[in-house]
């Protein structure tokens, strides 16, 4: 991808500003927050997504612009284009994710984040190596602006020697006032040029090599001031 290819594929739309994606992505981790606290053992997945979407109506936000996605225990391995098996309930002993896409006004969020209800190890690792990894290649991105590809490859290369398999079908994507659609719908993983602050998603889905769960975290590449 050239340099002019990488700019087009950087543009926003009218509506977009640096404040309105803020607001979106704080409002949007916010949401995530609630939203797993309500979450319990012995509640079916679909319960779980329905107080999800009912949520983000509540809290005045456009339910989703990509579906609303609650995962429980065997649903996290499976890939995100692919619907959940049905009737999963959340055991005592658990990991569950969540991945949820608001509008905030015109501007689109997207935030992900897996958590752990009673005491598993193994589940609690994944989790923690999920956002763990997360941070470390927006770290990369910062000190060296490597290119989206280039990006993912490091991804894969340290979820290996972290002993999880990083699922290539969660490549990253653009963000931007709504639809972003209608400026790139191209990956972050096939994008061969510097990707910009405020305008692409890291997703980070780590899978067990057995592939019995997942943890998935992701967020939008910014810099360190905007940590919270």
């Amino acid at each position: 991808m050239n340099i002019a290819a990488g700019d087009r594929a950087e543009r926003v739309g009218p509506a977009f500003t640096v404040d309105g994606m803020l607001v979106a992505r704080r409002r949007t981790r916010d949401a995530i927050r609630a939203i797993a606290a309500s979450v319990r053992p012995g509640m079916v997945e679909e319960e779980a997504v329905e107080r999800a979407k009912q949520f983000l109506v509540d809290a005045g936000m456009h339910p989703s612009w990509h579906p609303t996605r609650v995962r429980f225990g065997p649903n996290t391995t499976r890939p995100m284009k692919l619907a959940s098996a049905p009737g999963v309930v959340l055991r005592d002993d658990d990991i569950f994710f969540l991945d949820i896409a608001p509008r905030v006004g015109a501007c689109e969020g997207d935030a992900g984040q897996s958590f752990v209800v009673g005491h598993q190890p193994e589940y609690q690792r994944c989790v923690d190596d999920a956002e763990r990894l997360f941070h470390e290649v927006r770290a990369v991105w910062l000190r060296e602006r490597l290119t989206g590809r280039s990006l993912y490859a490091f991804a894969a290369r340290i979820a290996k020697s972290m002993g999880w398999l990083l699922n290539a079908d969660l490549p990253g994507h653009r963000i931007a006032d709504f639809p972003h659609a209608a400026i790139h719908t191209g990956s972050l993983a096939d994008f061969d040029a510097q990707p910009s602050e405020l305008r692409w998603i890291l997703e980070v889905h780590l899978l067990d090599p057995q592939r019995r769960f997942g943890a998935f975290y992701e967020d939008m590449l910014l810099s360190d001031e905007h940590d919270d």
